[in-house]
């Protein structure tokens, strides 16, 4: 491409995170017809068609994805020079895909995202709490939090959190049941626990690893649903500290047997983390997950605000 226009390259930008030239002129403040007029002379520009037209908006071609990788990188160059150079403020835009653990998700991170938007009003975040780990080579997520930290190196990964679990019930259960005062008195309750065969990582704690003749009174492969369960008083399950202190009425039993560390690693892509938006938001999961610290470990059960 000859005498590349920043210009349109801007106007793809909006194009692609609007997934509509109506969107984009909105954010624009241009015209429908000028932003149509210029994202298809930046396709006559490059030689390639960078969306498919539908009715439904924008869908960007491979290609499309390709070009949006580079110009999110220049963007967040331009913008490091005008906060670090030019001292102005950073404006940071755009969609940014987080995905997480389901209780991490929904319990944690859920609440401080929500205070980064109002920080970052021209952002959005969409969080993927989900009992497994997403491909980020797919690019089905710009960061994870995972409890598996990757094999490879082709990850910008930095150890996250610690946090804790150890066996809880509600206190109901607890009134009305044996006492627990030792390992083996679970053999007289109910345990709640994961579906064996569907555990996903060796860092998933099941009551089998104690436990492994007694069989479960319920069984779930999502630690919110076991987490439900101990509440209505159904029996006992491990869970996190993080998850079992935001719900009322729970308590943790055998803490000198069963008291497990686990960690959290934050993964990215080299090439996305380095897109403003991203690197800010990574900066801030850091800072929030050092802040509650002792929330993670079941020391507090009160989240801190940044």
């Amino acid at each position: 491409m000859d005498n590349l226009d920043w210009d349109n390259l801007r106007i793809f930008l909006a194009a692609a995170r609007a997934q509509s030239t109506q969107g984009a002129a909105q954010k624009l403040k241009l015209n429908h017809s000028t932003v149509s007029r210029r994202i298809q002379r930046l396709e006559e520009e490059a030689g390639f068609q960078l969306f498919i037209r539908n009715s439904k908006g924008l869908v960007l071609t491979s290609t499309g994805h390709r070009l949006l990788e580079h110009v999110e990188n220049l963007e967040s160059t331009i913008a490091s020079v005008e906060s670090n150079v030019f001292r102005k403020n950073l404006t940071l835009s755009g969609e940014i895909r987080v995905g997480a653990t389901e209780a991490f998700g929904t319990f944690f991170l859920a609440p401080h995202f929500a205070r980064f938007c109002k920080l970052h009003p021209s952002t959005s975040v969409d969080l993927l709490p989900m009992p497994r780990n997403l491909n980020l080579t797919k690019r089905e997520a710009d960061l994870l939090v995972t409890i598996d930290r990757p094999s490879t190196n082709s990850f910008v990964t930095c150890q996250l959190t610690q946090y804790r679990l150890l066996p809880y019930a509600s206190n109901e259960y607890l009134a009305k049941s044996a006492p627990i005062t030792k390992l083996e008195d679970l053999s007289d309750h109910n345990t709640i626990d994961y579906v064996d065969d569907l555990i996903f990582s060796p860092q998933q704690v099941s009551f089998q690893e104690w436990l492994p003749s007694v069989t479960p009174a319920f069984r779930s492969t999502s630690v919110i649903a076991q987490a439900q369960a101990v509440q209505a008083g159904l029996g006992i399950a491990i869970l996190p500290c993080f998850l079992a202190n935001r719900i009322e009425g729970l308590s943790p039993v055998l803490q000198d047997d069963i008291d497990i560390v686990r960690t959290f690693w934050l993964v990215a892509p080299p090439e996305r983390r380095e897109i403003a938006r991203v690197r800010a938001l990574w900066q801030y999961i850091r800072e929030v997950a050092e802040a509650n610290s002792d929330f993670l470990m079941g020391q507090k059960n009160e989240l801190t605000w940044l």
